[in-house]
């Protein structure tokens, strides 16, 4: 990419997932999820790449496997809080810019990581930068676990909500056929597709990811169990990179371990 900003990477982990306990160190193709989650960041274009974790099992699988980590508190209510803690203890200049990518993501593409970090380097009014792809089809648009976000002309994102936003009043009966791809006249020629899925990872300027777990959370953000309504609450901007297809799912189940596994041992060399 180039004249690229510089960045690291940051992975939360923790353990105590209701879904699938010890999550981060479930075994894909013999490696332990948070560590192939590290693989797949350094592969981007990151200066460094360091787990925050609250437990002890998974400094241990990062030290085995010769990956960066830093102990945090157990008490932090999100990632967002996690990393603040490790910026600090990492003494990170407030200009860097730090990409969160979830530990539960096996198989991000390194791409979306390099992208996810430029967009907020190249737009200097945002305090974040995230990603988000076109909605094809009317289930996932319903799904309340597919999260959306409205964006504006700039591309900042107005609103993140579970509901089935924007809300089209007289849809086109053609909306959710495949041909409404990014950047592409949907049926009804208005422009670009106007429904995205949001894509959960982030950048932050350090200076703005200490400044975070001082905010107040937002109703919003309660309602909807959205951290980043917080950041949109205060007044700030978070701006969005748009691409055209989806990242792989993550793993929050043990039917999404299964499937991870089997995708791992389909791509091995």
């Amino acid at each position: 990419m180039p004249n690229s900003s510089p960045f690291i990477v940051l992975i939360p982990a923790r353990m105590s997932s209701s879904r699938l306990p010890d999550k981060p160190l479930a075994e894909i193709n013999g490696l332990p999820m948070v560590i192939r989650v590290a693989h797949q960041a350094q592969q981007s274009q990151a200066q460094s790449v360091v787990v925050a974790t609250d437990d002890a099992r998974i400094q241990t699988a990062c030290e085995q496997h010769g990956i960066a980590c830093v102990m945090t508190r157990a008490d932090h209510q999100s990632g967002s809080d996690r990393l603040a803690e490790a910026a600090a203890q990492l003494q990170l200049p407030d200009e860097t810019i730090v990409v969160n990518v979830q530990g539960d993501e096996p198989f991000i593409p390194p791409e979306l990581i390099n992208a996810t970090a430029q967009v907020l380097a190249q737009h200097s009014h945002a305090v974040m930068g995230t990603a988000a792809h076109p909605i094809h089809t009317q289930a996932d648009f319903l799904n309340p676990n597919v999260v959306k976000v409205v964006l504006n002309a700039a591309q900042d994102a107005q609103y993140f909500s579970r509901a089935p936003v924007p809300f089209f009043r007289d849809p086109p009966a053609t909306l959710w056929q495949e041909a409404g791809a990014l950047g592409q006249a949907i049926p009804n020629g208005q422009g670009l597709h106007p429904a995205l899925r949001h894509i959960g990872i982030y950048s932050y300027r350090v200076g703005f990811l200490k400044q975070f777990p001082q905010l107040s959370a937002a109703p919003t953000e309660n309602n909807e169990s959205l951290e980043q309504l917080r950041v949109l609450w205060h007044g700030y901007r978070i701006a969005v990179h748009l691409t055209q297809e989806a990242p792989p799912a993550g793993v929050d189940t043990p039917e999404d371990l299964l499937r991870a596994q089997a995708h791992a041992l389909s791509t091995a060399a």
